[in-house]
């Protein structure tokens, strides 16, 4: 079985970072607008906005060098979860938790030397073992 998604678009707001209680896990979320392949019957372009989680030191290097309007590539994995609303009625939302994300705004806003420790997908240039791996 095969649950992978590859978005490109711009974002919509800056990421929010936040840390999980307990153990303080960083995460960030954010929405790609994702223009459709196709136009209706207006002539126009639909979009989609597509909301994205990120875990850990890619969801600190998101929510610190990615900002509002910025063009970004996310893959991942479709993820279906459900929770109670404050009003107690159960909600159902659909994310992309994202094990990757590109940068593909090169340069702006930001200067040559922050970037120097990161490559193009905003991952930290070190190397990783399986126990690094959260899942």
């Amino acid at each position: 079985m095969l649950n992978m998604v590859v978005l490109i678009g711009r974002l919509t707001q800056d990421p929010e970072l936040r840390y999980t209680p307990g153990n303080g896990v960083p995460v960030s979320t954010f929405t790609l607008a994702v223009n459709r392949p196709f136009t209706n019957q207006q002539g126009e372009r639909d979009t989609d906005f597509i909301n994205v989680v990120t875990w850990r030191k890619l969801a600190e290097n998101c929510a610190n060098y990615l900002k509002k309007g910025s063009m970004a590539a996310a893959t991942g994995r479709l993820q279906i979860r459900s929770y109670d609303d404050s009003q107690g009625v159960r909600r159902k939302v659909a994310e992309v938790v994202a094990n990757d994300v590109r940068f593909l705004d090169k340069g702006r806003g930001t200067d040559k030397d922050k970037n120097d420790d990161f490559d193009e997908s905003g991952s930290e240039n070190t190397d990783i073992s399986e126990d690094d791996v959260p899942f």
